[in-house]
């Protein structure tokens, strides 16, 4: 019987000295093993040797392992765990990520899981990021793991541990592990029509529009194949399937995307149209060679849950009342801007369906087209064949619009000719990258635009960012620390009075805390005084100063606004508007 000393005696030392620390080897042992893996040239691992020659147990290695890591093993047999501690963690987290919770500390949020695996880091990454805990692990052997998962763990649906469980004891998938790109197309075909792999991809699918997620990756690596998907703006690791499955889940997707599945050596694009609960999905399918195969991203467009209407963007009653100003000029341009994933297409497209009429003629430039529209004539960019958004623009022009959208100002050319069209009458929405409204006037003249041309026809500029919303079934109301505070240059003195709030966490939010994302926005809308400046070539702070006088509230003034109001928290903001305010 192996005696197991602390575990800081064993934490980073070779695993023949841990051995001999827990009596079951002598050093002569140890040397003899070491011999063995010498002459193998290294290309085995000494604790192996020690199996194939019967010194140690699996057990005893499981255990020296996970000394050697500075983890405590644990005996998961004959031990009760209250069931308080077993709904920490859903039954297909515990499963797929082979996580047993053996106790949960509510004060500090510190949950101790037991793991099969000393390096199955990503499990407890993957239940800190997701749940929030502070894990704390500890190693126990695979069969007693497995035991206890089925006791407390009854789960009669499908989950996808088994999914992927199906795919690694699947002989015909097996057989393609390693021959990267020595797959026949007859081949391909067969892998793109395998049960568990239309089985898995499915399951991911549907998971992830339940989940509301926004785009799908599934990423080959040199060593393994990744899963994850975007939920309100931030990123989900989900459970890795065996990288030989890599080839069979691209083949799939491209088979569903009507794409060529024997071409794997350029991108290809292509969309995938389902429904689901009776709503139409489109799935934009984006298939980009790299050098470990191919990564695929599926971008899911729900149009139920984008509410194209400017009353449900999160404006403030303020800002909405600037922006259906800025939107009933009879000419002159708009601008939307912010990073990528703020927001901006979303705003426009709801200030076109705002302008849509019948005696209204709007045509519009993009790249991708992301939503059809009734009533918008949409034209897609393809810079490729020399279709670019200047040359698209002049055209349109000739197409007697009232309205134009220009997807975005890359160059002086798009910008010259959106000039062009506002001085002819026509009203122009178009998007630019700058970190709030001010520096966008700073990013028009470094593309090469006269300040008079800027003056003569710029009517406002709209810079916006996406925060989470509290989860409104776990939210809470906390006092913040001083850190956090000072995240936002805050005092007590501040938020006196006023109630903030948290989310906890719970199912109805994946455990996030958060559930959907609002707008903030910030509105600048030209006057006298802001023309006369950029005629004077004023720097962006002064313009900021006179903006605020004419009434914009910054970025990070209606963040807190949003914080006072319990719709999002500190942390969100201060994220969000930290570059804005630098």
């Amino acid at each position: 019987m192996a005696k197991i000393p602390p575990v800081s005696e064993l934490k980073g030392r070779t695993i023949g000295r841990i051995l001999i620390k827990m009596g079951l080897l002598t050093r002569e042992k140890v040397h003899e093993s070491l011999k063995v893996q010498q002459e193998r040239k290294g290309q085995v691992k000494l604790g192996e040797v020690f199996l194939e020659k019967g010194f140690i147990t699996q057990k005893d290695l499981r255990i020296a392992l996970a000394g050697q890591r500075g983890m405590e093993y644990v005996d998961l047999e004959n031990q009760e765990i209250p069931q308080a501690v077993i709904d920490q963690i859903p039954a297909q987290m515990a499963r797929s990520y082979r996580i047993f919770p053996l106790k949960h500390d509510k004060s500090s949020n510190r949950i101790t899981v037991a793991i099969d695996n000393p390096d199955n880091f990503r499990a407890t990454d993957d239940l800190s990021t997701l749940l929030g805990f502070a894990v704390e692990s500890k190693v126990t052997d695979t069969d007693s793991l497995t035991v206890a998962l089925d006791k407390y763990y009854k789960e009669d649906k499908e989950g996808l541990g088994d999914l992927i469980g199906e795919i690694e004891g699947d002989q015909t998938l097996k057989q393609f592990q390693g021959r990267g790109e020595s797959i026949d197309l007859e081949d391909i075909k067969e892998l793109a029509e395998s049960n568990p792999v239309k089985k898995l991809l499915n399951y991911v699918l549907l998971q992830a529009i339940r989940d509301k997620a926004s785009d799908i990756h599934f990423e080959p690596f040199e060593e393994e194949f990744k899963m994850r998907y975007r939920i309100d703006g931030v990123l989900y690791e989900m459970v890795p399937p065996p990288k030989s499955i890599a080839v069979a889940l691209s083949s799939r997707i491209k088979v569903m995307a009507n794409l060529d599945i024997a071409e794997r050596r350029l991108p290809q694009d292509g969309r995938i149209p389902l429904v689901v609960g009776g709503n139409p999905i489109d799935l934009r399918v984006s298939v980009l060679p790299t050098m470990f195969g191919e990564s695929v991203v599926l971008r899911v467009l729900d149009r139920t849950q984008v509410d194209l209407r400017l009353d449900m963007l999160g404006l403030r009653p303020r800002e909405l009342e600037m922006v259906n100003q800025l939107i009933n000029k009879p000419n002159g341009i708009v601008v939307v801007t912010g990073p990528t994933g703020s927001g901006k297409t979303t705003t426009l497209y709801s200030c076109l369906k705002a302008l849509n009429t019948i005696d209204t003629k709007i045509i519009t430039t993009e790249n991708p087209v992301e939503y059809d529209i009734d009533g918008l004539v949409q034209v897609q960019i393809r810079p490729e064949i020399g279709l670019t958004f200047a040359r698209c623009l002049r055209s349109i022009l000739r197409q007697d619009p009232d309205i134009c959208m220009v997807g975005e100002i890359r160059d002086l050319e798009t910008a010259e000719i959106s000039i062009q069209a506002s001085l002819t009458g026509h009203l122009v929405f178009t998007t630019l990258h700058t970190n709030d409204a001010p520096s966008t006037i700073a990013r028009l003249l470094d593309l090469g635009l006269e300040t008079f041309l800027v003056t003569a026809t710029m009517e406002g500029i709209i810079a916006q960012r996406l925060v989470r919303k509290i989860c409104n079934h776990c939210k809470t109301e906390y006092t913040p620390s001083e850190e956090q505070l000072m995240e936002l240059e805050l005092t007590h003195e501040d938020i006196k009075g006023k109630k903030l709030y948290y989310g906890r966490g719970c199912e109805n939010c994946n455990n996030t805390g958060y559930r959907g994302r609002t707008g903030i926005y910030e509105i600048m809308i030209f006057n006298d005084e802001i023309r006369d400046l950029i005629m004077n070539h004023a720097s962006t702070s002064v313009l900021r100063e006179a903006s605020r006088r004419a009434g914009m509230k910054t970025l990070r003034e209606n963040g807190l606004a949003l914080i006072y109001d319990g719709i999002t928290t500190i942390d969100e903001v201060g994220r969000e508007t930290i570059a804005a305010e630098a």
